[in-house]
């Protein structure tokens, strides 16, 4: 399951349809060894494209030589799908490269009765797909 602030969630929210048309994309990057989503770093698609997202090169690694230089590591990354469900594409299984992370995808497209987005997250292990529950909460609890 996947647990992380109503702040957070709303930036990851605000952020996706900031950038509609085109697909946004970041990580939320949390103390090593915790889970604890807590950093909201969101990034520029470099494709800068409606159907495909791509972190540019020189920022990810900038990005995760901070987050090694802070002990952090990436609890959270996000994309959205602008005219398609939250589903992670076939693209996205190949790019899904660090199997501790959550994966959560924000669909900006109307695709169900449930509002303007969707907001879901997922475990990509491997090529395996497994959806995971998503509790929004006010703040985490002390530790």
């Amino acid at each position: 399951m996947l647990t992380l602030t109503q702040a957070l969630h709303d930036q990851i929210v605000a952020h996706a349809r900031a950038d509609h048309p085109d697909e946004a994309c970041g990580v939320v990057a949390g103390p090593a060894g915790t889970g604890r989503a807590e950093r909201f770093i969101p990034m520029l698609n470099a494709a800068r494209s409606p159907t495909f997202y791509e972190f540019d090169s020189a920022d990810l690694l900038k990005l995760y030589r901070e987050m090694d230089d802070r002990d952090e590591e990436p609890v959270i990354i996000y994309h959205s799908h602008t005219a398609t469900e939250a589903y992670p594409s076939r693209t996205d299984v190949t790019y899904a490269n660090e199997p501790g992370a959550h994966y959560v995808l924000v669909s900006t497209a109307d695709t169900d009765d449930a509002g303007p987005f969707q907001f879901r997250s997922y475990r990509i292990v491997d090529g395996a797909i497994t959806e995971e529950e998503v509790r929004v909460v006010e703040a985490y609890e002390p530790a």
